[in-house]
């Protein structure tokens, strides 16, 4: 049995991914299905949990750390309960119901923010560290930020889901962020 002090010394060594920003063509691209599951593939689902609350985020897929994999990383409780941590590998959607339209935000967009539709509830289909398959229902937060996710794997970004004027205004402001050096 791992003694405290192993398994703090382990937690330190986890590396933080640093999170792509848009327009990093990474972003835009089709991820590859997970094939090997192995300690290194666990070591990296930690690292992305991690990654993800150095960043303040619930979510993050592995493009947004440059890896074009289908693995995405969940925790809408943003560390308050263990038990709603959610890995998806190769995440596929079962069914969808309803519509809501709420603001999102993404972790490569910092500080830009939009109201998006997506569905109030889904199913999804996905596989755990071990290649285990399960399904999972999530409503309201966890469906957005579980559709949200797989976007990412697909390519799609949440602003490629707005009108084309918003995502003019945004494109604008990213600019003239990036051209003051704060992008």
């Amino acid at each position: 049995m791992a003694t405290t002090a192993t398994m703090m010394a382990a937690k330190e060594a986890l590396k933080i991914h640093e999170i792509v920003k848009y327009p990093d063509p990474v972003l835009a691209k089709m991820c590859a299905p997970v094939t090997v599951f192995d300690a290194a593939l666990r070591t990296l689902v930690e690292e992305m949990f991690e990654s993800m609350y150095v960043a303040q985020g619930i979510g993050l897929a592995a493009p947004q750390i440059g890896l074009l994999h289908r693995l995405t990383v969940i925790d809408v409780s943003y560390k308050k309960n263990a038990k709603e941590k959610l890995v998806l590998i190769n995440p596929e959607v079962v069914e969808t119901r309803g519509k809501q339209v709420e603001e999102e935000g993404c972790l490569s967009l910092p500080e830009i923010r939009e109201k998006v539709r997506r569905a109030a509830w889904v199913k999804i289909r996905a596989q755990n560290e071990r290649g285990e398959w399960f399904e999972v229902e999530g409503e309201e937060l966890l469906a957005r930020a579980i559709l949200h996710e797989i976007d990412h794997l697909n390519g799609v970004l949440f602003i490629d889901l707005i009108s084309r004027l918003k995502r003019e205004l945004v494109l604008r402001k990213i600019k003239k962020m990036q051209k003051n050096g704060e992008w």
